[in-house]
């Protein structure tokens, strides 16, 4: 069994007149994230380290944000395309840890329903997606909330 190890990250800006996407999942809150898509960071980060662990680049050069094919896309449908197109190479998702850091709104009562939407995606069991939220104890961007981030660490298999 070929096993590798993917890295990713993300980060976008809060503002008005957006919905809040983070891990698939709608979120309530007075700010959005600012981006040509949907701009869910947790997943475009998830994409980032599936595709860097499969060496094939990164989720700007697979869905660029010039392409009229990508404005205001949901993002599990990149994340789905990010599972076909590691597939191609005959691996498939082992485990993801995932940390995403935001000052508010407050994460944790949404991580059960971003780790059932996330594994429903990608076709893998809910115990391969681990997700934890933190802030930056009001320091930074993300302190000031002017921002969200998001890390992920991936293991793809080659069966």
């Amino acid at each position: 069994m070929n096993i590798r190890v993917g890295f990713g990250f993300d980060v976008h800006r809060l503002v008005e007149g957006r919905d809040l996407w983070i891990g698939g999942i709608r979120i309530d809150h007075s700010l959005g994230l600012l981006g040509h898509s949907d701009a869910d960071v947790l997943i475009h980060a998830i994409c980032d380290a599936l595709l860097g662990a499969a060496n094939m680049r990164d989720i700007g050069y697979h869905f660029p944000d010039t392409s009229a094919d990508t404005l205001d896309i949901d993002s599990k449908i990149l994340l789905r395309k990010t599972i076909g197109l590691i597939a191609t190479k005959g691996y498939a998702v082992g485990n993801i840890d995932c940390t995403v850091c935001a000052e508010h709104p407050k994460l944790n009562p949404h991580i059960p329903d971003m780790c059932r939407c996330l594994a429903d995606v990608m076709g893998t069991d809910l115990n391969n997606v681990s997700i934890k939220a933190t802030t930056t104890e009001r320091l930074g961007f993300t302190g000031r909330e002017e921002g969200i981030s998001a890390y992920a660490v991936v293991m793809i298999v080659k069966e």
